[in-house]
């Protein structure tokens, strides 16, 4: 009951990388750089047992960033003639590569982190890619078209690239592959409409525990600007959680603490795990174990206890790594205060 995890991507130490950024540069290259990833991989999965969570992954910690990590193993993708592009419905600029032909893996994209992670935990893993509509979204396309039919096709086809990745984590011995998609929260009824059914493509013939992670983004300025747009009720989930409810995923990764989401719409997912954000990464302040464990209370007035998974609201990536480690802290200790608090209720 309440096993505990984080949303995916913790931050990289600066012998490996740009600290406090979201795109940071590599420190190293080479055999140097695969070693440094090697070594950021290990350290935080050690903290992330030593932390108590349940549930661990590798942080990311060989990705430049969760999109850009898998595209650089896709054929068809040119790194070398970025663009400025708005993304997230323009809701900030980043410097993305083009879609220039038809997409094809080049090999295994994730093989050696998640094999390394494998080989270093008896714990549960998880796994975590980009879904594909959020990925169609940190693209230029020069290909597919740039009309809704042509978004529509490139989804899929980036889906039929990552369900070949999928299985093949799923036989390194991933136990949950999480497809990240926070455009989800921004393109509300294409999600419903068509990236729920992109999402379904790319986990097709999974059998391990699968789950799509949906939030309201990074701990990053623009991020946190836009939701000061939002209202005193954000109700984006309303719209995507309902098709997703009817979907084959397993879990569903939700933001909730420090947000104004309606914790009613949890309901909504009703016959789903349901991985609850008790952790803020949108600020640097410790949560206490009674926050955590009241957040968790209060997700239990609507998700059933064997199905409440506490997780973080987004990755920690841009954070100061000692402020990631006692987030962890805290999930774990204040989860532990939500189990004391069934029993003794």
């Amino acid at each position: 009951m309440f096993e505990t995890s984080i949303a995916g991507s913790l931050p990289k130490p600066a012998w490996l990388a740009e600290t406090n950024k979201l795109w940071p540069q590599w420190r190293a290259e080479g055999d140097e750089l695969l070693q440094a990833k090697a070594d950021a991989t290990l350290l935080w999965i050690k903290a992330q047992e030593d932390a108590g969570l349940d549930i661990v992954c590798d942080g990311e910690q060989s990705r430049q960033h969760f999109v850009h990590g898998f595209l650089e193993q896709v054929e068809g993708i040119d790194f070398e003639h970025k663009v400025k592009m708005g993304i997230r419905d323009n809701r900030y600029d980043a410097m993305v590569p083009q879609v220039v032909s038809a997409l094809r893996l080049k090999g295994r994209v994730h093989a050696f982190e998640a094999q390394l992670a494998r080989a270093h935990t008896r714990k549960k893993l998880k796994f975590t890619l980009p879904g594909p509509m959020t990925i169609v979204d940190t693209v230029a396309d020069r290909f597919y078209g740039s009309d809704a039919e042509g978004r529509v096709k490139m989804a899929f086809a980036f889906a039929e690239l990552l369900n070949q990745e999928a299985l093949a984590l799923q036989a390194d011995g991933v136990d949950i592959i999480q497809f990240d998609e926070p455009a989800f929260n921004v393109y509300m009824k294409d999600a419903a409409d068509w990236g729920v059914q992109a999402l379904e493509r790319a986990v097709q013939g999974l059998s391990c525990t699968t789950a799509v992670h949906i939030c309201y983004g990074y701990g990053i300025k623009a991020n946190t600007d836009w939701k000061s747009t939002l209202g005193d009720e954000w109700r984006q989930y309303e719209t995507v959680f309902p098709a997703l409810a009817r979907s084959s995923i397993d879990q569903v990764s939700l933001e909730c603490i420090h947000s104004h989401v309606p914790p009613d719409l949890m309901k909504l997912l009703a016959g789903k795990d349901v991985m609850v954000g008790v952790i803020d990464v949108a600020s640097d302040v410790i949560e206490t174990p009674e926050e955590v464990a009241d957040t968790i209370g209060r997700a239990l007035e609507f998700v059933p206890k064997e199905r409440l998974f506490p997780c973080t609201n987004c990755g920690l990536a841009p954070m100061a790594r000692n402020v990631a480690w006692r987030k962890l802290q805290a999930l774990a200790e204040g989860t532990r205060l939500a189990k004391e608090r069934l029993v003794t209720a």
